[in-house]
């Protein structure tokens, strides 16, 4: 099945990387998310970037209006009815997702892939509540989605070899590297990469070292091109969150609780670059 058109669920900030990476690719995107207002901003988000990239040189003339022209900003769900592929990147939230599932599941033609960007969910626990498990699998991109290369590819129990290597192919379509994953909490990236911004919380929590000493202990100690808090707040400190539950959860391994001052800048909505405030304040700069 060759693959030209693709629903993107979600507008934030993977869902903006993902979009502007297949649309790059030459794949006709439509982008959803619940408001118009959400779709709107986004799109206004992914121009002037693109219009930067044009002005720096980083990017060929005519970019911008080849990339946005191949997406279809929308917050009306019917609008995806004959797309041939569906990567939803909503909140990580099990119930948003299977709500969101089983609305998505009934649109699309019956051989229609639904793929899902959770970074540590089950996927298989989402597959049960559709009427396709066996196409329902986890493409796992990584931000910012449009330079990144990686994807996680991450087969259900119930996916299809079909399934799992139509995925595969699509990523590298799109020019990214896919690695396949067998499923556990947290995959392959995040197993690794959460419980390390999880313990440098717990260090500047226990009073060793600045937010910004730790951030330069590992760019300097440990070749890290940027340090734990700052990819933190990059992700969102809200992600960070929501892994490090989903790995304590899963696992009941005391190594992975999330350390409390995570879980005090989330209450206080302090959630990083998306919001102008998390371990760092950006609202000056």
């Amino acid at each position: 099945m060759e693959i030209n058109k693709i629903a993107v669920l979600g507008a934030g900030t993977m869902g903006m990387g993902i979009t502007w990476a297949l649309a790059g690719a030459g794949k006709k995107v439509v982008m959803y998310d619940i408001k118009q207002e959400i779709v709107d901003k986004t799109m206004a988000k992914i121009t002037k970037g693109l219009q930067k990239a044009e002005e720096k040189g980083r990017a060929p003339e005519g970019a911008k209006a080849f990339v946005t022209g191949n997406i279809t900003p929308t917050a009306n769900l019917d609008d995806i009815k004959d797309v041939d592929f569906v990567i939803e990147c909503a909140l990580e939230n099990m119930d948003v997702k299977k709500d969101l599932y089983s609305k998505v599941d009934k649109l699309v033609g019956p051989d229609v892939i639904i793929a899902t960007n959770t970074s540590s969910l089950s996927i298989t626990e989402i597959a049960a509540i559709t009427e396709r498990p066996e196409k329902v699998i986890g493409m796992h991109f990584f931000n910012p989605a449009m330079v990144m290369a990686l994807v996680e590819v991450i087969p259900a129990l119930q996916t299809s070899e079909e399934t799992l290597n139509t995925t595969m192919e699509l990523a590298k379509a799109i020019g990214k590297k896919p690695i396949k994953v067998k499923e556990g909490p947290g995959f392959v990236v995040n197993r690794i990469l959460v419980p390390g911004m999880n313990e440098a919380a717990f260090i500047y929590y226990e009073g060793l070292a600045s937010i910004e000493d730790i951030d330069e202990a590992m760019k300097l100690g440990a070749g890290w091109p940027m340090g734990p808090f700052t990819l933190c707040d990059m992700v969102g400190i809200d992600i960070a969150l929501a892994v490090s539950d989903t790995l304590f959860e899963e696992t009941r391994d005391s190594k992975y609780r999330p350390a409390p001052p995570i879980k005090q800048y989330v209450r206080a909505g302090w959630l990083g670059r998306k919001t102008g405030r998390g371990w760092y304040d950006y609202s000056k700069k």
